[in-house]
């Protein structure tokens, strides 16, 4: 199921004709990332010390996080503190009843940097896996669940005390059995097993609901739900752009169905959920105070914190979605700040200590096989060792061309074949036609996790390939080969810092040019990293060769 999961991510944006990345126009993308900025400043003057809590802790950590905003890491380190003093003290039992306590402090570790399977010698996955207990609460336990889980795409552990050991696919078909008429959901309809028909949807709860399916749309039902749910949120969103909780137009409604359409992939500007001229993210705006907080109702009535909080973390889901980065809660794309590994920019599952069962070992097909611009050339027995596998090939006519760029799609191919992967024919990409001759490369270069788009739904096939891309696809490559990339912050500044450019290298990219340069796959005698140059072949084949060599798979 982790791998249907994985493939198919966002086909749901293709199945409703939608984009996943549109501008952010009614309230301009410019206008919401000042905002965010502002607010993330204010959250690190009123949160100065998050601890485990629905307020003040978890939810101000992940908006954080997950906004872009330099935080300094001492601010994660002392949520991390306060989180391992608490589960201590308590002796691993974060609640006996509410178990949304457990998903909500897995979010908030795994956004800050964190292994939540391992926190003063407790696993707070475990508890997840007693299905029981979990949706013992309502609704909330098995929507929390999931999120949780599929964060860091958290296998569920045994658990032994558990009646019923839960499985995914049990939380998702206790969502999908508690959806009201409407199409959306409610916290009590279904708990005793039978649904009311004048049950009444409430749009948080749906919102909350849709953000839990969103990683599973290859699941005809879960589609199917996901349908009727939009059509319910878009029939319930009022001429402001916002929506009424329990009769009272409020921030935080609008904030979980902006969450959810961003999960999905739906534009911010989608017409389905502008009304009168006014997105959700217009209708949010409209609550912020002067100071950079949000108010709970238009009359200022409520709780200014958690209305703060969750208006955030929702403008910076918009703002991620906006910039085509994953979406708030899937955060395979962190990068390590805390004691998981830095992997790069993106999508590897926490941890492979050993090499992936589908990568090969190539044997020489074509023994001698060389080309006649390559002779004498500093890579030249890279290329050959790589040729003679069948891994890379020429131009035609007996050259190489050792000195050109190479693309998106060449590079992504020639990995795939390096590790001698099983073709993929399905991934969320619509900017090249599936029986283009680096389809199935690409298509598996995404499924094993090696690539990401330039968006969620665009590869950029043809565009060229820096060498900073180049490092993080080779250091995701590495993962797969059962190699250690993962490197410290003080690690990765001793590497870097003795290039004279290490400072115009992209942050997601730090991590993986330390790992190769630590472990020879790039040569550190070169002056400058150059991370915005478009590598070479000859460059391109003398990393996969080391790499291969170094796993000991050539």
């Amino acid at each position: 199921m982790k791998i249907r999961r994985r493939i198919l991510t966002f086909l749901f944006t293709a199945i409703m004709l939608i984009s996943s990345v549109f501008p952010v126009c009614a309230a301009s993308a410019s206008t919401v990332n000042q905002v965010v900025n502002d607010t993330a400043a204010y959250m690190l003057k009123t949160v100065k010390a998050p601890e485990v809590g629905s307020i003040g802790g978890e939810w101000a950590v992940i908006g954080l996080a997950r906004s872009g905003y330099d935080v300094p890491q001492s601010y994660y380190s002392a949520y991390y503190a306060n989180v391992e003093k608490y589960v201590r003290e308590r002796n691993g039992i974060l609640h006996d009843k509410k178990y949304t306590e457990y998903s909500r402090v897995i979010l908030g570790l795994t956004a800050a940097g964190y292994d939540p399977t391992n926190v003063a010698g407790y696993d707070l996955t475990v508890a997840l896996g007693d299905y029981e207990k979990t949706i013992w609460q309502g609704i909330n336990g098995p929507i929390w669940a999931l999120i949780a889980l599929d964060c860091g795409d958290y296998e569920i552990p045994n658990n032994p005390a558990a009646t019923v050991q839960a499985t995914r696919e049990m939380y998702i078909d206790e969502i999908l059995r508690r959806q009201l008429p409407d199409g959306g959901w409610n916290l009590t309809a279904g708990s005793d097993g039978t649904i009311s028909p004048n049950e009444v949807s409430d749009p948080d709860l749906t919102g909350m609901a849709l953000q839990a399916l969103s990683r599973y749309q290859d699941y005809p039902s879960v589609v199917r739900a996901i349908n009727k749910a939009i059509t319910y949120l878009s029939n319930k969103q009022d001429a402001a752009g916002g929506y009424s909780s329990w009769g009272t137009a409020n921030v935080e409604s609008a904030s979980q169905v902006l969450v959810a359409i961003t999960s999905l992939g739906i534009s911010v500007d989608d017409e389905r959920f502008v009304k009168n001229g006014n997105s959700l993210v217009d209708n949010i705006l409209s609550f912020r105070n002067t100071d950079s907080s949000f108010k709970h109702t238009a009359d200022g009535s409520g709780n200014s914190q958690m209305s703060t909080e969750q208006a955030f973390y929702a403008l910076v889901a918009a703002k991620r979605a906006d910039a085509g980065e994953y979406p708030i809660y899937n955060m395979t794309d962190i990068t390590g700040s805390g004691n998981l590994p830095p992997i790069g920019d993106a999508a590897l599952p926490v941890g492979l200590p050993d090499k992936h069962a589908d990568v090969r070992v190539l044997p020489v097909t074509a023994a001698g096989r060389t080309f006649t611009d390559i002779k004498n050339h500093q890579n030249q027995t890279a290329i050959e060792a790589l040729a003679s596998r069948g891994i890379i090939s020429g131009i035609g006519g007996d050259l190489f061309a050792p000195d050109a760029t190479m693309t998106r799609a060449e590079f992504a191919t020639i990995v795939v074949n390096a590790l001698g992967l099983p073709a993929k024919s399905s991934s969320p990409f619509t900017d090249f036609a599936v029986n283009a001759w680096y389809g199935s490369a690409v298509s598996s270069a995404y499924y094993y996790q090696i690539v990401a788009g330039t968006s969620a739904t665009t590869f950029n096939p043809n565009g060229t390939i820096t060498r900073q891309e180049a490092a993080v696809m080779v250091s995701r490559a590495a993962v797969l080969c059962g190699m250690d990339v993962s490197r410290t912050e003080v690690e990765i500044r001793d590497t870097l810092a003795q290039f004279g450019d290490y400072r115009t290298v992209a942050s997601w990219a730090n991590g993986a040019l330390a790992f190769c340069y630590d472990t020879g796959i790039l040569d550190d005698a070169e002056f400058d990293i150059q991370p915005l140059t478009a590598i070479k072949r000859c460059e391109v084949a003398e990393m996969i060769y080391r790499m291969l060599a170094k796993a000991n798979l050539i």
